[in-house]
């Protein structure tokens, strides 16, 4: 059974999006074949500048993210806007501590759970197996000025507002340098199309910062990991044969893999991410903003007036909400309940990974039977996380 959250990245920017002006550029009439081999090389510069990661390399990104009403259902549009900073913590080769933190305009955190803390995710500077995610789309070479410099980049764009699909613009540099972070990503902007629902989101490079080789600074503690060097396991009983699933994460030069199957008694924890697609992480790390306006904020729905108490789970205590619905098809009755984390940043989930924090951690269906209990159906628990790293605290 697929744990995949319930938004994941291709339907959060894929649906609607909507444009919003990118920084300023210079384009030329289109790349040369210099400027392809360009591009070519800065992928490579960009994978390799991990192992040359400093403390302190830091990038910030100013973004903004908008979600009309549906059309021809009135309302008004949301917006969210602020900062996206990546910072390097701490280097302990082959792993480099990226800390992510989003903030108001002000630098001051904000105030959606989803947003409000800072996250950490540790990155190797080399690889297990080749990763290589094309940019894709139409390249055109231009100079783009952003962060008080001119970058030579190529802008990629994908256009699918013919067939109903967003318009898709990224622009990376061709030399990446500090923007390694990012994989030298100097803006992107997507916008919806067609009929869905108006909005968009803007992404624009605002500050660079070279860290120092002298700059020393401890391993910190894995307590609000994005995902990668942590795991969480979910007890699923759905269908004849019930089953503990493991989600693993971690992160290869710039791209995030995870992998998701049965627990193996034998098997050390998160040791095999051969069959995992690997993600750009600054392609995630934009999906977080437009989370907010899809998925509204937290808790979600009918759990905010739902039942308090306590989820408990190896000597973890959350506090929690419950919520119930009930439903009869064909004269059969059904109820459903999921609990959430009241707060999903609870020190009871110190260790666990930010996908499992804004999802349910457990569900369950039950039949109503007349003149007696409730006969369950199925449903999923959260039972176990924690961090796979070796040297992780």
């Amino acid at each position: 059974m697929s744990m995949r959250p319930s938004l994941p990245l291709a339907a959060l920017l894929g649906a609607a999006l909507s444009f919003l002006p990118g920084c300023e550029s210079t384009k030329s009439s289109g790349p040369s074949p210099s400027d392809t081999r360009a591009q070519g090389t800065a992928s490579v510069q960009a994978a390799e500048a991990w192992a040359r990661a400093r403390v302190g390399d830091r990038v910030t990104y100013s973004f903004s993210a908008t979600q009309g009403p549906e059309p021809r259902a009135g309302g008004t549009a949301r917006t969210l806007q602020g900062q996206l900073t990546l910072e390097v913590v701490a280097v302990e080769q082959p792993w480099v501590w990226v800390r992510a933190s989003f903030s108001d305009e002000g630098g001051r955190p904000l105030s959606q759970a989803r947003l409000a803390k800072d996250v950490l995710f540790p990155v190797r500077a080399d690889t297990t197996r080749p990763l290589d995610v094309p940019h894709g789309g139409t390249a055109t070479a231009e100079v783009a000025s952003s962060a008080g410099r001119s970058w030579e980049a190529v802008r990629y764009v994908i256009d699918q507002r013919s067939f109903d699909g967003p318009l898709r613009t990224r622009v990376y540099a061709n030399t990446p340098g500090p923007l390694y972070l990012a994989r030298g990503l100097i803006e992107a902007s997507t916008e919806s199309a067609g009929f869905r629902v108006p909005g968009g989101f803007q992404l624009k490079l605002l500050e660079v910062r070279d860290g120092s080789a002298e700059a020393k600074a401890p391993v910190p503690a894995l307590e609000r990991p994005l995902g990668p060097g942590a795991y969480y396991e979910r007890y699923v009983d759905v269908g004849p044969a019930p089953s503990t699933q493991r989600v693993c994460f971690t992160a290869e030069r710039g791209y995030l893999l995870r992998a998701e199957g049965p627990v193996e008694a034998n098997a050390a924890p998160c040791s095999d991410f051969s069959q995992a697609e690997p993600e750009p992480l600054e392609e995630l790390l934009m999906s977080m903003p437009w989370e907010v306006l899809a998925a509204g904020d937290w808790p979600p729905g009918a759990a905010a007036s739902g039942t308090r108490g306590t989820f408990s789970v190896e000597g973890h205590d959350v506090p929690a909400l419950t919520e119930q619905s009930s439903e009869n098809v064909e004269g059969t009755q059904r109820v459903f309940s999921q609990t959430y984390a009241a707060d999903p940043w609870a020190p009871g989930l110190a260790g666990l990974p930010r996908e499992a924090r804004f999802e349910p951690l457990a569900s369950s269906t039950e039949r109503v039977v007349p003149g007696g209990k409730n006969a369950p159906e199925g449903g999923t628990r959260l039972v176990r996380w924690g961090s796979w790293l070796t040297g992780a605290k």
